[in-house]
């Protein structure tokens, strides 16, 4: 299971509620746990708390807004942090632009941010779906499960170059992650199970 840490300025503590109610399914399907420093109970240390929450995760969402830029907090120990472990190849640092601003000068401006193309969600006519499109991100960034292939589920190969059709209409293929994997396996038991009960 991965762990997901939000810095984020406290004017978009809403924003950052409505993503992570957009991520319940990957809690739900044990893919993820979220923190965020509402966490903490009355009489932690504060910044302790957040440098050993920010220490351990895997995933590191900055929710990128004016506020979160003006915060010297934010920037001085969470992003800092955060860009040191996603360097040494601890954590991925997944910038995700709540509000407009001017973030692509900043030490993270570099990275793919979220929603697609960086555009903030505030100006998506509809926030669910641009809150779908950042977890869409978010699963296909999380971490690889390590250990053996399973025998029965060994690769299929593909045929040679030479004999696959050709036309300007085809996709490229989709390379899934072993979180993909897990989510089909889930929603078809989960389907297979509704579908008996039905019958």
């Amino acid at each position: 299971m991965a762990t997901i840490f939000f810095s984020y300025s406290h004017k978009d503590e809403e924003l950052r509620d409505r993503l992570e109610t957009a991520l319940a399914t990957m809690k739900r399907q044990g893919l993820i746990e979220a923190w965020h420093d509402r966490r903490l109970r009355a009489g932690d240390d504060f910044d302790k708390g957040v440098r050993a929450e920010l220490e351990s995760a895997d995933v590191i969402l900055l929710l990128v807004s004016p506020d979160f830029i003006a915060s010297d907090y934010c920037h001085d120990v969470e992003v800092a942090r955060a860009l040191e472990r996603q360097e040494r190849g601890d954590a991925r640092v997944i910038p995700v632009i709540l509000r407009a601003c001017d973030w692509h000068p900043t030490p993270f401006g570099k990275l793919l941010a979220a929603p697609r193309d960086g555009k903030p969600t505030k100006s998506w006519p509809d926030l669910d779906e641009a809150f779908l499109d950042v977890v869409q991100m978010i699963r296909s960034a999380l971490p690889s499960a390590p250990g053996p292939r399973p025998a029965d589920r060994a690769p299929v190969s593909a045929p040679p170059a030479a004999t696959l059709p050709r036309s300007s209409n085809l996709r490229l293929k989709k390379e899934f992650t072993d979180a993909d994997h897990d989510r089909f396996l889930d929603e078809d038991f989960s389907f297979m199970a509704k579908y008996s009960e039905a019958h």
